[in-house]
C-alpha cells in the first residue's frame, strides 16, 4: 500500500525555526520555506513554511499542537505582520481539524490563541542558501541561540514525535 502525502502551511515565527521544528518530526516527509499569502489577502506575504506529511504516521492535530508549542501563539506582538500566527489550510477538511484542534487546545493555555486558520493561496519559496537553514549548519550562532530553544522544547514536550536521529 502507497503512503499517502499530505500538506499544511504554518506561520508565526522566523521560518528558519519552524522549518527545523517540522524538519526534526516523524512523518515529516519534506518542508518548503518562504512565505504564504491566503485567500482574499494575497498582497499580503508573511514568513511560513509548508509542511509535507503522512497523515498515517502523524495526525495533523498533532503538528497543529507542536506548532501552537513552538511559537508566540498568545502574543500580539509589533511584528505580527512579518509572523503571522496561522495555520493555512489547503481543503475544508483540514480547516475543521484546524480549528476544532485550536478549541481543543486552547484550554492548556491562559491566554488567549490568536492563530487564525486561514486558506492558502500562494507560496513563495525562500533562495537556496536559506533552504535547509538549521540543518545545513547548526554551529551558526543564530541556530545555537535561537533554533536550538525551541528544539529543545520539542523534545521536551513531545518526546513521541521527535525523529532523533535527526535532531544535532
Amino acid at each position: 500500500m502507497q503512503n499517502e502525502i499530505d500538506n499544511i502551511g504554518f506561520g508565526g515565527s522566523c521560518h528558519w525555526c519552524t522549518e527545523a521544528i517540522f524538519l526534526s518530526i516523524k512523518g515529516v516527509t519534506k518542508v518548503d520555506q518562504g512565505w504564504i499569502s491566503s485567500e482574499g489577502d494575497a498582497s499580503s506575504f508573511s514568513e511560513a513554511i509548508v509542511v509535507y506529511f503522512d497523515p498515517n504516521s502523524i495526525a495533523l492535530k498533532d503538528l497543529i499542537a507542536v506548532h501552537l508549542a513552538t511559537h508566540s501563539c498568545t502574543s500580539t506582538h509589533s511584528l505580527r505582520h512579518k509572523y503571522r500566527s496561522a495555520i493555512y489550510t489547503f481543503d475544508r477538511q483540514q480547516e475543521l481539524i484546524a480549528r476544532t484542534s485550536l478549541e481543543e487546545i486552547q484550554p492548556e493555555y491562559t491566554e488567549k490563541i490568536i492563530t487564525t486558520v486561514l486558506p492558502f493561496k500562494e507560496f513563495k519559496l525562500n533562495t537556496a542558501e536559506y533552504l535547509n537553514y538549521y540543518y545545513a549548519d547548526p554551529e551558526k550562532p543564530f541556530c545555537q541561540n535561537i533554533v536550538n530553544p525551541k528544539l529543545r522544547l520539542l523534545i521536551n514536550q513531545f518526546p513521541n514525535l521527535v525523529e532523533e536521529d535527526k535532531i544535532v
